[in-house]
């Protein structure tokens, strides 16, 4: 395996619509998925899709760490999954601010607009359907990967762009706010 080289912001491959997957039990899918799941654990995040490695495909590896699930609306942690040829949909109306960053998008975070649930299908390595109804931690996650997918990164879907800075300040900014 080997760790493959992150596409940073203004790459165009980030900005360009994935094209889907033909054979996800291909030889060099299953490398590059086992690439891309040693690449997100050594940079420690928690979701990477195919364009960020600069792989224009439709594909995204993900997990739910410990300590990334809420009290409430939370489906729990979860291993490192693969989906590939994914669709996503909104399940319900309501929508959450969920904190992200991305690892295409090093030292920034900002609040963004998220559907509180989703369903996404797709298949794995093996051409078998896999997918959930999801929520919490782990529907974000799943929103956040699929957008890349379309060339859509975060800051796109932002409303309120008071809410995005950089991880430092706004560790600073919440330390020194009073806790409720």
């Amino acid at each position: 395996m080997a760790i493959l080289k992150i596409a940073r912001m203004g790459h165009p491959v980030l900005l360009t619509p994935a094209a889907p997957v033909a054979d996800p039990g291909a030889p060099e899918i299953r490398r590059l998925v086992a690439d891309m799941i040693e690449t997100m654990e050594d940079a420690g995040g928690a979701g990477l899709a195919a364009p960020q490695v600069h792989v224009p495909l439709r594909l995204f590896v993900f997990r739910v760490p410990p300590g990334r699930t809420e009290a409430v609306e939370s489906d729990g942690e979860m291993g490192n999954t693969v989906v590939i040829n994914p669709a996503v949909e909104p399940l319900g109306e309501e929508m959450v601010l969920r904190w992200e960053g991305c690892l295409s998008i090093p030292g920034l975070r900002a609040a963004v607009p998220r559907h509180l649930r989703v369903r996404y299908r797709g298949v794995d390595l093996e051409g078998q359907p896999v997918g959930a109804d999801a929520s919490g931690f782990h529907a974000g996650v799943v929103q956040h990967e699929n957008d890349h997918l379309d060339g859509i990164l975060y800051p796109m879907r932002m409303t309120d762009f008071r809410l995005f800075g950089f991880n430092e300040e706004l560790a600073r900014a919440s330390a020194t706010q009073p806790r409720t």
